[in-house]
């Protein structure tokens, strides 16, 4: 399973590194350019001190050597001195223009790496079925697409490139001090795979806090995310208090995580520096004892301590990139987990029937996933056809599973197997490719969802190429125009997020202009009328009939009125079908129907019923 989930990982990053490779290899090799002329200046002042101010001989490449004879820097000790410091300044010039383009080229690596990722992730989760969606807080989603996709970003750009660097460098300055001297080579070597290990074994026990912390972050961001989105509810209800102290909870367990963490990681930086003090001054100690020996010249010996400072350093950061990694695994594991996650699956054999068809439920059972095995289906064994270019209306209680059987006919979720199917004319719709049955399919919600956007974009998204005059006319029908004329900026007024800027009823009427944008031969009304007076109810459907009469228009409410004039009236109750049949039949049968026709009907009700020129009673 490890071996398993480390692959995972790392083809999550090679899958995005692709077209991306060519800046990282050029950055490496220009790393690698770096520290080979780094490496030189220690190089430049033991020749200084024993070669020129000592009277050691040495060797410098064949290159140089027709530059400057021994002889002659011996002569100019002034001059040779200043040769030795442009030396070590052009030195310093060389390895900083290899850093700067190495950083360059990282950056434009890292950002086309992160710009793939996040686009992928984006689309992957559109492509997510719906059940994934209800099952994940949005502030998580977020934070995994936002902070977890950055820290990812971090570990390309600085951790992976750092330890790639940090092994050549270590690899190149002790090849450099064994052709030195082997046996202060070795005392300095000695403290590394401790310091390693230690780092290593450590980040590996608190990986786990790492993966806590950024799953408190994600509760934390979800409880911000739903107190924005449900401010109105907070302000109606006086929940400001309550939220507040809701928030701060979260926080003080996000902070207590990383206040633990930090205790942990200063116990960690302080015996890494012990160590490491450690092994600089068991370097200097012997160095210094063998200098005055004779084993090693004083040039010699200013090399290692300068060759064991560039190399002490970057072992010891180690295990920040340890931490670092740490915590990129744990990121990169739930970003994974995302674009792991199945998308709804294809047909096998697609069909795209014409959807101006009968849609017929046969023995549907359904149960969400996640329920007890004891607990009551949803749905269960539910059957009946809606005739094509039918209004068919839907009454039941709240819980008996109304939403469900539409949900599951735009197959937002699907039937398994031996739990019935749901056809149009005849063709089981598991065998039609989704996005082509949810753009035959208009649905509004009870809550529509509407963006922050002006209000004629918010109705004619659902149609690229839409007119003015298309709009105004969907917009006529939904009864929502002359509201729509009595703002300021008409068309042009933007809602604000979640269309908080206008009335319930208002945008719901403005999900059904969007939805009637569409043109769909289905359209489903889920309880979208509840917030419209009874008058303008009855506007709209007087309007569908007249303009939509060929599509098979759905409708659910609680509101007998609204129902009442549909060609078939389906009452739901726990799931099962109670009773089918018209407006008439159903008034004329002791059941659900006729309970709620009695209670809610008053003699206004009829009086408008007559005004408009509806049937009240068979």
């Amino acid at each position: 399973m490890k071996k398993e989930k480390k692959r995972s990982n790392w083809s999550v990053i090679a899958a995005f590194m692709k077209g991306q490779y060519r800046f990282f290899i050029l950055a490496l090799i220009l790393s690698a350019a770096a520290t080979v002329i780094n490496a030189l200046t220690p190089q430049i002042i033991s020749v200084t001190i024993d070669s020129v101010l000592g009277t050691e001989d040495y060797t410098i490449p064949k290159l140089l050597q027709g530059l400057f004879t021994l002889d002659w820097l011996r002569a100019h000790p002034g001059k040779s001195l200043w040769i030795a410091a442009g030396g070590i300044v052009a030195v310093a010039l060389i390895n900083g223009l290899c850093t700067a383009s190495m950083r360059t080229l990282i950056a434009r690596g890292s950002e086309g790496f992160v710009k793939k990722m996040r686009d992928a992730l984006y689309a992957h989760i559109q492509k997510l079925p719906f059940d994934w969606h209800s099952k994940h807080q949005t502030g998580e989603i977020i934070q995994r697409c936002t902070s977890d996709v950055e820290m990812i970003r971090n570990f390309v750009t600085n951790q992976l490139v750092d330890i790639i660097r940090i092994l050549f460098l270590v690899s190149y300055s002790l090849y450099i001090m064994f052709s030195m001297n082997v046996k202060i080579t070795l005392v300095a070597a000695a403290f590394f795979p401790v310091i390693v290990t230690y780092s290593g074994l450590f980040f590996k026990r608190i990986s786990s806090r790492f993966q806590a912390a950024d799953e408190a972050e994600g509760r934390l961001s979800t409880a911000v995310q739903e107190n924005l989105t449900g401010v109105r509810v907070v302000k109606a209800f006086g929940r400001e208090r309550l939220e507040i102290e809701r928030f701060e909870e979260k926080n003080e367990k996000f902070a207590s995580l990383w206040i633990h963490l930090g205790k942990l990681l200063s116990l960690y930086w302080s015996f890494g520096d012990f160590f490491t003090g450690l092994q600089i001054m068991t370097v200097i100690a012997v160095g210094a004892s063998m200098a005055a020996h004779g084993e090693i010249t004083l040039g010699m010996f200013t090399a290692f301590v300068s060759y064991n400072a560039t190399l002490s350093w970057p072992i010891r950061g180690l295990g920040r990139i340890l931490s670092e990694m740490s915590k990129a695994g744990v990121s990169i594991d739930r970003v994974a987990y995302i674009l792991n996650t199945e998308e709804e699956k294809a047909p096998q054999d697609p069909k795209t029937p014409d959807m101006r068809q009968d849609i017929t439920f046969h023995d549907v059972t359904f149960k969400y996933d996640g329920m007890e095995k004891d607990a009551a289906p949803v749905l269960s064994h539910v059957d009946f056809t809606i005739k094509n270019g039918q209004t068919f209306a839907i009454l039941g209680s709240t819980g008996s599973g109304k939403s469900t059987m539409m949900h599951l006919l735009d197959r937002l979720y699907d039937l398994k197997e031996g739990e019935g199917s749901i056809t149009i004319g005849g063709v089981n719709i598991q065998d039609i490719p989704q996005q082509y049955l949810r753009s035959q399919i208009g649905l509004v919600l009870q809550e529509p969802f509407l963006y922050s956007r002006t209000i004629k974009e918010n109705i004619g998204i659902a149609y690229e190429d839409s007119t003015m005059e298309e709009i105004r006319e969907a917009s006529e029908i939904a009864c929502v125009d002359e509201a729509i004329d009595t703002f300021t900026e008409g068309y042009d007024t933007i809602v604000g997020e979640r269309g908080v800027t206008l009335s319930g009823g208002q945008k719901q009427r403005v999900a059904i202009a969007r939805m009637l944008m569409q043109k769909a031969p289905i359209m489903i009304f889920d309880d979208s009328l509840s917030a419209v007076d009874a008058e303008t109810d009855v506007k709209i459907r007087h309007a569908l009939k007249e303009r939509m009469g060929e599509a098979t228009v759905i409708l659910i409410s609680h509101r007998i009125t609204t129902l009442m004039q549909a060609d078939q009236i389906l009452v739901l109750k726990d799931g099962a079908v109670e009773d089918i049949g018209t407006h008439a039949e159903l008034i004329n049968r002791r059941g659900m129907y006729r309970d709620i026709y009695e209670i809610q009907m008053s003699a206004d009700d009829r009086k408008m019923l007559q005004t408009s020129g509806e049937r009240g009673e068979a």
